[in-house]
């Protein structure tokens, strides 16, 4: 293996003669994802060009502050790299204002609840076992402490948004802020009805779009930007990136944004990852982004046909984005021992509680897949039907495993993660 490869570190040879046994899990990281299929919703493959930057003197820079009004001197170059950046994200997404300086999905929408609510405020959103994040109400998470959280659900018979249900629970409870978005939900979400109903409630609207907004970057799904008054969004999903956040608002909100992630819920950014974001957002403006984007939705499309052709029901009747849920009750699996069958053979995907779930959140009675890394790979309509097939053969018959293992190895070997 060539170590002199860019995802090892600009000086591996140096990093292996100090530290061999640092080396040796980064090679044998690469190796494990070039011995298996990666289907965990929210990860991805991020450029050599990405991880350089990640690996950058950047990171030695302590940069309080913003562009031009740092707390500390020789901010020169970090104003530069976050100036790209900025400008960057507004063009690709559309937007008024981009702070690029949210450490994760999590502190990015910290930061927009802190520049828009006060704690005790009512905030609705998604409810947990319907798709939604810890941070859309958790009481494991600030959201559900600080906040007095209403949550909204799907329908039983569709598995889909009931927006009558939204309205009306933002009309009798008058929310301060309502969000759209979710970690789990495969359909697309209408932007406009949410937009109609935060007016006629007099709320913000917040759209936590962190799987999605590479896709919407790449013109794959509608973009929640023309609609919502904050968006939030993480880096390294559908866009590629490095691990991070990011909010866009509009000029009104900007300042109230900007101090709500610095000085209130971070100290100095990370620099090196907001060069390695500005990387990410010049590769997302490129056309063949937009070609990869359309590949994952249409490569999830085609996993969930397979799936479902085999027996195991995707809910909501299929997925709009790169990412769905299939439900295991028809199997008599459990979505863990599926989840463990499965790293068996080498596909790594996540159990995951489908809406009105009977089994345990820790047990769950579905999984999640998703087509970010595949699709990164090259791998296309043909694959994702092989795939599907491996999928219901490690679940439904845990004696194949093997069998289901070697040709996941064949499938990988002609489309490797990180090729040389």
């Amino acid at each position: 293996m060539d170590s002199s490869e860019p995802f090892y570190g600009p000086d591996f040879a140096g990093l292996a003669a100090q530290d061999p046994d640092v080396a040796r899990v980064l090679l044998d990281e690469v190796a494990r994802l070039r011995g298996g299929l990666q289907l965990i919703a929210g990860e991805n493959l991020s450029s050599s060009a990405v991880l350089a930057a990640l690996g950058s003197v950047l990171n030695d820079k302590y940069a309080e502050g913003y562009p031009g009004h740092r707390y500390y001197r020789g901010c020169e170059e970090a104003d530069h790299a976050e100036r790209i950046a900025v400008e960057r994200a507004k063009r690709l997404f559309g937007a008024d204002h981009a702070n690029v300086q949210p450490y994760s999905g999590i502190t990015a929408i910290l930061a927009a609840y802190a520049a828009l609510l006060q704690p005790g405020d009512t905030v609705l959103a998604l409810a947990l076992e319907h798709g939604g994040h810890i941070t859309h109400g958790s009481k494991a998470s600030f959201s559900g402490r600080w906040f007095d959280v209403v949550s909204y659900g799907v329908r039983r018979d569709t598995e889909t948004i009931d927006y009558d249900e939204v309205r009306d629970l933002a009309l009798r409870h008058r929310p301060r802020v309502i969000v759209c978005g979710a970690t789990a939900y495969p359909r697309l979400i209408d932007f406009a009805a949410f937009r109609a109903i935060a007016d006629e409630a007099g709320a913000w609207l917040l759209a936590d779009v962190a799987h999605e907004m590479g896709l919407m970057a790449g013109g794959a799904i509608p973009s929640a930007v023309p609609y919502a008054d904050v968006v939030t969004f993480t880096t390294h999903k559908s866009l590629r990136g490095p691990r991070g956040g990011g909010v866009l608002c509009t000029d009104e909100l900007a300042p109230g944004i900007d101090r709500a992630v610095f000085p209130f819920s971070q100290g100095g950014p990370l620099m090196h990852v907001v060069a390695a974001k500005a990387v990410a957002f010049g590769e997302a403006l490129r056309p063949e982004f937009r070609v990869y984007a359309a590949s994952a939705v249409d490569n999830a499309r085609t996993l969930v046909e397979g799936l479902a052709a085999e027996g195991l029901r995707p809910v909501s009747g299929g997925t709009d984005t790169h990412l769905a849920l299939v439900d295991l009750r028809g199997a008599g699996v459990s979505g863990t021992e599926a989840e463990r069958r499965c790293a068996e053979a080498g596909i790594l995907l996540g159990h995951n509680a489908i809406p009105y779930d009977p089994a345990p959140a820790t047990v769950t009675s579905g999984i999640r897949v998703g087509t970010l890394c595949t699709t990164t790979q090259g791998m296309g309509a043909a694959e994702m039907r092989e795939i599907a097939s491996l999928i219901v053969r490690a679940i439904r018959h845990p004696g194949a495993i093997t069998s289901v293992l070697e040709r996941v190895k064949g499938l990988t070997a002609t489309h490797p993660a990180y090729p040389r």
